[in-house]
């Protein structure tokens, strides 16, 4: 009997070709594609402000090519697709609320983020680059990046092509040369050059050669910083004074459809930019651009479109009666390109602007266009509006224009009740308007005006304006009047443009420093009338005659005193007839219908479903970061609202924040003793040391004393202690597992996290234990009460 022997085996043959790469270098072509991406799109930084958005761009890039460089190693073909379905699940989970499992996009979290990219569109189109990182901002930027490291790692690594991944890498150029009108700065050109270089060089097949190729792209790289800080060759205008007379108009140089943000801009300018020079002007009178007249809870005032107006060319329609004043002014635009074409009062008749651009809403008081336009100058025949106090006082009749100049649905109730206090003894629509106006800027006023203020005329941000805070430039004023003469019956809106500018021999001359919001009042017979409630003390305030005569019959002076000749400076009115709202330009993509959300909710749950598997263990990486940031979202909710749980729930946010900065509280401390730990172990001092302290009062207050906090204090005190505490830096492998959602286990081996308690317990009076009241179940960490 014979047996066979097993076959031998035999190594495999050694590949040709010389000795294999090392394996970390399979690793160095998808890292050299994110590096790419991120470098290259340094230049988003001309066109959205602050940091965030790079922190953003950073983690889709990461996500991307971790991804990528798992699925790649499985099947090339899968690395897109799950990188796709990973991307979604990302925004999906860092965007909304409404996800399947937190992550995945389903309907709802569809319609979420469609609503948030409609907002971005118009944000981008009615801003001022730098643009504020808002979450929809952050949102596109995270998508941009996203999809662009696809496409990069799709043709760098996958097809192992990295010379044509230079093409979607312009892309990055694309948008802030578009948007932004000044040249992109000289290192955008280098960091752009050195990742394109990164891709070219960190290839498995290619290390070998990497001494010269490092000293090729060197060069490179030294040339294109030699040629960007001479003259850089990319952007939308030249390198020469952007506000010097006569050059071309920029986003600096408009209101745009985000009135308010505009603004501020044109003031806070660290160099007056010249807009118009006018001649003719000879009372000085508010230079109108838009009127604002909805009011959105939580946002403020907002610009919207205009109603459909007619051809500027010809007589126009009136927007007021009674006595007025007639004139006619030449303005020169010397920068001012945007929506709105500025008029004076209550234009007639406008000649010099296209007449096939332009039209005009007299409802709105404003001259409009389809897409921004840089006239060279405009002739404008006007009425002045010259209405008595006493005419004004007397006027009655019923309210002929769109009933929305009177909806306070957006009004915090306190504004309203603030406004019927101030107004308790005028009986008239005037004397209330005079009542406001002088609460604000009449003799004896606590109101100052203050370009430090932050931005804001919206929800509780106008309610501590107007109880706490009393310092404003105008927005607030303007924001807060208007809802105030609304809460008492008074038709109002908000109008945005300029004042009157500084007199010369050419002329008024009237620049980014006079931009300005004021309030126009409605009155029946006579239409918009103005007021401004902002107290600025330069001598730029315009007191129509009206408002002089009813300040001389209160026995009281002109709260600013103002140059010589004085007389009404009007403002502009609506059609006669109801009418809709007026309001300003035509945002594209400004119609709530438009169809972008169905267009992006056709496949994408049914991608995200059956790829989701793809995607786990890039997904499982990011879950309890993900889950940090809800808890975040959920104990800062708590906070701000007030009353039972907001000190508990402002509590453990701090001391998670802590331990996820490396500085956990023991269980057995008190809440001073835990306060003075994390100030001493963080190194906090200042204002930051001071916002713990007043913390810990109030939650020692709350839970010993029950006095329960009011909303809207605590959830600002926990972000400036949180702000103070990542200053010192995170770890890596903080950001990616928070020690803050690990539950800690106690000697006796119960968790901490326990959440059978929902609220504090506002009895215990022994401050040497912690609370067990538990204000949070989402929380792990108890320690420190």
């Amino acid at each position: 009997m014979t047996t066979t022997a097993p076959p031998a085996t035999t190594p495999p043959a050694a590949p040709s070709g010389g000795p294999r790469p090392p394996r970390w270098s399979a690793a160095a072509a998808p890292l050299a594609s994110g590096l790419a991406v991120l470098l290259a799109g340094s230049a988003t930084g001309a066109v959205v402000g602050g940091g965030a958005w790079f922190a953003h761009a950073a983690v889709a890039v990461a996500m991307v090519v971790l991804v990528g460089a798992l699925l790649v190693a499985v099947r090339a073909w899968l690395a897109a697709p799950g990188q796709l379905v990973a991307l979604a699940a990302l925004v999906t989970g860092w965007f909304t609320d409404e996800g399947v499992l937190g992550v995945l996009p389903g309907p709802a979290a569809l319609g979420e983020l469609g609503t948030l990219l409609r907002a971005a569109g118009q944000q981008i189109d009615t801003g001022l680059p730098p643009v504020d990182p808002t979450p929809e901002i952050l949102l596109l930027v995270t998508l941009g990046f996203g999809t662009l490291a696809i496409a990069v790692f799709g043709l760098a690594v996958t097809v192992a092509a990295p010379a044509a991944a230079g093409v979607p890498l312009l892309v990055v150029f694309a948008v802030p040369t578009a948007v932004a009108p000044e040249l992109l700065p000289w290192w955008s050109l280098v960091a752009a050059g050195a990742g394109y270089g990164l891709l070219l060089l960190l290839r498995p097949d290619r290390l070998r050669q990497a001494p010269g190729g490092v000293a090729v792209v060197g060069v490179a790289v030294v040339g294109a910083l030699l040629l960007g800080s001479a003259a850089t060759a990319v952007g939308t205008a030249g390198r020469f004074d952007a506000g010097a007379a006569g050059s071309g108009g920029g986003a600096d140089g408009s209101i745009g459809l985000n009135p308010f943000t505009s603004l501020r801009g044109q003031l806070t300018r660290d160099e007056p930019r010249d807009l118009f020079r006018v001649q003719g002007l000879q009372t000085p009178t508010y230079l109108r651009a838009l009127t604002l007249q909805s009011y959105v809870p939580q946002e403020g005032w907002q610009a919207g479109r205009p109603l459909p107006g007619v051809p500027l060319a010809g007589p126009l329609p009136a927007s007021t009666s009674g006595p007025a004043g007639e004139q006619t002014v030449q303005v020169e635009n010397l920068g001012f390109r945007d929506y709105w074409l500025p008029v004076f009062g209550d234009p007639t008749s406008i000649t010099g602007p296209s007449e096939t651009d332009w039209s005009y809403d007299a409802a709105g008081g404003i001259a409009y266009s389809e897409r921004p336009h840089e006239e060279d100058g405009w002739t404008q025949a006007m009425r002045l509006p010259e209405p008595s106090a006493e005419q004004l006082r007397a006027a009655t009749g019923p309210v002929t224009v769109d009933r929305g100049y009177l909806d306070t649905s957006g009004v915090d109730p306190r504004v309203a009740a603030i406004a019927r206090d101030v107004t308790a003894g005028a009986s008239t629509p005037f004397d209330r308007a005079m009542a406001l106006e002088n609460h604000f800027s009449g003799p004896g006023s606590p109101f100052t005006y203050s370009l430090s203020t932050a931005p804001g005329g919206g929800g509780d941000a106008l309610v501590d304006f107007l109880t706490r805070g009393r310092t404003g430039y105008c927005e607030q004023y303007a924001s807060a009047m208007a809802a105030m003469l609304r809460s008492v019956d008074v038709p109002a809106r908000v109008a945005v443009g300029f004042t009157a500018g500084d007199p010369g021999p050419d002329g008024r001359l009237v620049s980014t420093e006079d931009a300005h919001a004021w309030v126009e009042a409605w009155f029946p017979g006579y239409g918009w009338q103005t007021f401004d409630p902002t107290p600025l003390a330069d001598g730029r305030t315009i007191e129509p005659g009206y408002v002089q005569q009813a300040r001389e019959q209160q026995g009281g002076e002109p709260a600013q005193q103002q140059p010589a000749a004085p007389a009404p400076s009007p403002a502009p009115p609506p059609p006669s007839g109801g009418g809709a709202s007026p309001d300003p330009p035509p945002a594209e993509g400004d119609d709530p219908a438009a169809p972008v959300e169905t267009a992006a909710t056709g496949w994408w749950p049914v991608a995200a479903t059956a790829a989701a598997v793809l995607a786990g263990l890039a997904l499982l990486a990011l879950v309890p970061a993900l889950w940090r940031r809800r808890q975040y979202a959920r104990r800062a909710g708590l906070a701000r609202a007030g009353g039972t749980g907001a000190a508990a729930a402002a509590w453990d946010e701090v001391l998670a924040a802590s331990r996820d900065h490396g500085v956990p509280v023991p269980p057995g401390d008190t809440v001073r003793a835990a306060a003075a730990r994390i100030v001493e172990e963080h190194g906090l001092a200042g204002r930051p040391a001071e916002a713990l302290h007043e913390l810990a009062g109030r939650v020692e207050a709350s839970w010993y004393g029950g006095l329960l906090p009011a909303a809207g204090i605590l959830d600002g005190l926990v972000d400036e202690i949180r702000t103070a505490i990542a200053a010192g830096g995170t770890s890596l492998r903080a950001r990616v597992l928070p020690p803050s959602v690990v539950p800690e286990v106690r000697r006796a081996g119960r968790r901490t996290d326990d959440p059978t308690t929902v609220t504090s317990d506002p009895g215990h009076s022994d401050p040497g234990h912690s609370d067990p009241g538990r204000s949070d179940p989402e929380t792990a960490d108890t320690t420190g009460r």
